[in-house]
């Protein structure tokens, strides 16, 4: 089908012009945020990290600035562009960090976790670094996230470096018992 080619080509093309788009908004506004596809917040020498999307990031920021305070690794990998999957940045993204939380707002009953869980780790899997990747099951019934909630993400991830375990992949927040 003439089909076929046309969307395929439309996907490979999709995350240039989605960046071009980015740049071009920045160069009228004056206002960017990170490269378009993604943002990443103290990532640079990270040793555990939080992936979300959403405003999520912004409660997760705080969290990882406390943590750093207290002389923590924290960082944040905010997804701007969900599909096409930035899964060349992403992998870029995290090619030093050593312990993964995906946020995820939702996810598919009978299945194992979330949609960005799945992309991250499918992303993760050929990766010559790759991290403890679990995922974080939230908000579900429109329940706040709270910070302390974060805060126990993050203690979740330190707890898989120093013991070399991930145990359960799937994990839930803020579900009532």
């Amino acid at each position: 089908f003439p089909y076929t080619t046309l969307f395929r080509s439309a996907m490979k093309n999709a995350l240039k012009i989605i960046q071009t788009i980015h740049d071009e908004y920045a160069q009228l506004t004056g206002r960017g945020y990170g490269d378009g596809l993604l943002e990443s917040y103290k990532l640079d020498d990270a040793d555990v990290v939080v992936i979300c999307l959403g405003s999520t990031a912004g409660t997760v920021k705080e969290v990882v600035d406390d943590l750093r305070e207290k002389g923590v690794k924290a960082g944040l990998l905010r997804i701007r562009a969900f599909r096409p999957f930035p899964a060349e940045a992403v992998v870029k993204a995290l090619s030093r960090v050593k312990a993964v939380a995906v946020m995820d707002k939702s996810m598919s009953f009978g299945g194992r976790g979330g949609a960005v869980f799945h992309e991250i780790r499918h992303a993760l899997y050929d990766s010559s670094n790759r991290p403890f990747v679990v995922d974080y099951i939230y908000g579900l019934g429109g329940r706040d996230t709270s910070p302390a909630q974060i805060h126990q993400v993050f203690d979740d991830l330190q707890k898989m470096l120093q013991t070399k375990r991930v145990g359960d992949v799937i994990h839930y927040l803020g579900l009532r018992e």
